[in-house]
């Protein structure tokens, strides 16, 4: 399963929806989410709303807390209560949601049922109706945040031609990296690999490695979601582009802006190749 998206949340959504934009992405319009409870149940109103980068076939999800005294059906508040703004999980793509949930529920995994998501989009001729179906990992394997599938039911009311485009040249998600305790990067990386049936599609590293692949940054809570990044068309231009508004610090392969700068989580770029 490929990375289909990050999941940033965060309650200053604005100013970051704001800085993204700064950082030379272009964002989609802000989309309220209505989400399934159980497999068994129909969407309801969510306290989220969404704005995105869209790269065609990945993204970047930036999740606003929009409204606190709606529902919250897939339990975000409590993360953003315990770990504070950031990015907090990953979704990875799966063509046929009961083949992973089927999966995922054998491995012990998942126990969520295919839950629904729904969100209304604008198109030149008009709303429509985004839909996807997706199974959740169950939380108390994952201390480290949400995760998740992803199965596009509209992909083309999502990754819309109109916002492919970006200022800095991205073209795709990079990845995303999770650091644990040293002791247990094993036993992370074994997890992930049933998890996606593929090996490194999240970079997992021990906490004594943070300052090797993001000099500098200070390490919150273990396990956390440190960074995500994006493969841009011209490391120079694009790092031109960000610095008109951040600094930047070099990375093996790119450089990336600090957690600080970023809304609480670095955001690294990569060339592509």
């Amino acid at each position: 399963m490929p990375i289909d998206h990050t999941v940033f949340l965060t309650r200053k959504y604005a100013e970051t929806w704001r800085r993204y934009e700064e950082l030379g992405f272009t964002l989609s319009p802000s989309s309220r989410h209505f989400a399934s409870r159980t497999g068994d149940s129909e969407p309801v109103p969510s306290c989220t709303a969404n704005r995105c980068a869209y790269f065609g076939d990945s993204f970047l999800e930036l999740i606003g807390i929009v409204d606190e005294a709606a529902g919250d059906p897939w339990r975000v508040l409590p993360i953003l209560d315990a770990r504070g703004d950031g990015l907090h999980g990953c979704s990875f793509g799966v063509g046929d949601s009961a083949e992973a949930e089927r999966r995922l529920r054998e491995a012990g995994l998942s126990n969520s049922g295919v839950l629904k998501l729904q969100r209304d989009v604008e198109l030149p001729e008009g709303t429509r109706t985004a839909r996807f179906r997706s199974v959740h990992i169950r939380r108390d394997r994952t201390p480290e945040g949400i995760l998740h599938t992803a199965e596009h039911l509209t992909p083309e009311y999502v990754h819309q031609p109109r916002y492919l485009g970006h200022p800095n040249g991205a073209r795709g998600v990079a990845g995303i990296l999770l650091v644990v305790p040293d002791d247990e990067v094993g036993a992370y990386r074994d997890r992930y690999a049933v998890i996606t049936g593929e090996d490194r599609l999240v970079d997992i590293e021990g906490v004594s490695d943070l300052d090797t692949v993001l000099p500098g940054e200070t390490p919150k809570a273990l396990p956390y979601f440190a960074a995500h990044g994006v493969v841009v068309t011209d490391l120079a231009k694009a790092r031109k582009l960000v610095e008109e508004h951040v600094s930047t610090t070099t990375r093996p392969g790119g450089f990336f802006v600090r957690a600080e700068d970023a809304g609480g989580a670095a955001l690294y770029f990569e060339e592509a190749r």
